[in-house]
């Protein structure tokens, strides 16, 4: 690996996606993206008692049916990197108490999609890994009970409200050729602009995607048309507007080749979701499912996919703070000659 910049680094030693998969519910089956996913749930409870045991599992079956679609077994993994929005991470941590192993779980709330993945390139371009499963989920009823109120209370979505994707998706990463190379890692910094609303999440997390971008360009020396997609994972329509307006009067124009995954998950005209889609799991099961269908079918070549995450919780908010928020880019393209 070499270090190209501040938050930059060139994966040097090639790291491919081998394979993914991608699991979502009853909801976002219904949406545009159903093909494009591994499995769609008839019913989000999975068959368990807690809206918590239903996520563990549905992250767990993402992981096995990466693991089934990469050739891989359990033996041949030699980190899983992992997490969800749950206290303490307990979506993760349940989901691996019964796999043997070496586990580093993760929190970057939204974010960590593209945090696994950075940190699995970089164990694996480093040397220390041969086969990474970065994996990652989020449940649109545990979410709202975490960060807002229990579903039994009925409260009124504003809105500039996302509504969170039930969904896992889990990438495996290897040294063997796969489906599509990681090649820059471009780490975000904590940003914070003031928003405390919980209910605008898209908002307080743009400025933190800006500065992410704005980073990768100038250390990578790519620009927007570089690439044939920048995916966001979780700004949706709020979001996405003032990033490519903000990014506009910063000198790099993205109005035709940025795309959102809470834009994509969701029909925002037929399924009431507001501003969009967010959540752990929606990055995750956009790009796991559909957007690595589209590598495989030659209709991508070269993208780059950040993930946004939103670093607080109910109480601190509660307490007069604002929202610190983070972005994590990563550089997906076809083999590089």
């Amino acid at each position: 690996m070499s270090r190209i910049g501040r938050q930059t680094i060139k994966i040097e030693r090639p790291v491919y996606i081998r394979e993914s998969a991608a699991i979502v519910g009853v909801k976002e089956g219904e949406g545009p993206l159903r093909d494009s996913f591994d499995v769609v749930l008839t019913d989000d409870t999975l068959g368990e008692s807690t809206w918590e045991k239903s996520e563990s599992k549905l992250q767990k079956k993402a992981v096995f049916a990466a693991l089934d679609k990469a050739g891989l077994e359990q033996k041949d993994i030699d980190y899983v990197l992992a997490g969800d929005l749950i206290n303490q991470c307990i979506g993760a941590h349940y989901c691996m108490r019964d796999m043997d192993i070496p586990f580093l779980g993760l929190y970057g709330a939204c974010s960590t999609m593209t945090e696994s993945l950075s940190i699995g390139a970089m164990l694996i371009g480093g040397g220390f890994a041969d086969n990474v499963l970065c994996a990652t989920s989020s449940h649109f009823c545990t979410a709202e009970k975490q960060f807002r109120t229990p579903l039994e209370y009925g409260g009124q979505r504003p809105p500039a409200a996302q509504w969170t994707v039930t969904g896992s998706g889990c990438a495996a990463l290897s040294s063997e050729k796969g489906i599509a190379m990681i090649t820059h890692v471009t780490s975000g910094k904590v940003i914070d602009k003031g928003i405390s609303d919980l209910t605008n999440m898209g908002a307080a997390m743009a400025p933190a995607a800006i500065d992410t971008l704005i980073a990768h360009f100038k250390e990578t020396g790519f620009k927007p048309s570089d690439y044939d997609l920048i995916l966001t994972g979780d700004l949706g329509h709020i979001g996405s507007d003032i990033l490519i307006d903000l990014m506009g009067r910063e000198g790099y124009n993205l109005r035709n080749i940025h795309n959102d995954c809470g834009k994509m998950i969701f029909d925002g005209e037929k399924q009431d979701t507001h501003a969009g889609g967010s959540g752990c799991g929606c990055c995750a099961s956009v790009l796991c499912g559909h957007i690595m269908n589209e590598f495989k079918k030659g209709n991508l070549n070269k993208i780059l996919v950040m993930a946004t995450g939103a670093l607080m919780n109910p109480m601190i908010v509660q307490q007069g703070e604002s929202i610190p928020c983070i972005a994590h880019a990563v550089t997906i393209e076809k083999e590089v000659q």
